[in-house]
């Protein structure tokens, strides 16, 4: 009986210890493109640096990061929170807020933890490349290219 307690009151802290430890790699928040603001860094060119990621992990798309980034400044100036007077249109490509749900559920994976809003940079850059990507073009996925 002794031996046996003397098992148990050393494995089982063992046993506990691995069972309770937590996955570095499991950080909430952390996906593709999360990138933090730099000390003094405008959202303007934050945006620019998460585009830039986007289509360089969910790309190529037509014209590369400068047309994506030309594309957004032409839509919303690069402000991730722009709105069409209407409110028909939202965010830094300007999505369509009726459709938006359904392609924030089409094109991105829990496990990236981004945000549901269509004024998330980060959400509405990674939803975008990857919708034109897959659509084979900026315009096949509804989007103008002329003069960018």
């Amino acid at each position: 009986m002794p031996k046996r307690f003397l098992a148990t009151v050393v494995t089982l802290p063992l046993i506990l210890g691995l069972v309770a430890m937590v996955p570095t790699h499991a950080k909430p928040g952390v996906g593709p493109c999360d990138l933090s603001a730099r000390s003094g860094e405008k959202v303007v060119h934050l945006m620019r640096r998460r585009i830039r990621c986007s289509v360089n992990r969910f790309g190529p798309v037509g014209g590369g990061a400068s047309r994506a980034i030309c594309i957004a400044k032409r839509e919303s100036g690069l402000d991730p929170s722009a709105e069409s007077k209407t409110g028909m249109y939202v965010g830094l490509y300007q999505q369509s807020s009726k459709m938006w749900p359904d392609r924030y559920k089409a094109w991105t994976r829990r496990s990236w933890h981004l945000s549901k809003n269509a004024k998330n940079g980060r959400t509405n850059a990674i939803v975008t490349i990857r919708m034109v990507h897959a659509a084979g073009g900026w315009k096949a996925a509804g989007w103008r290219v002329k003069g960018c």
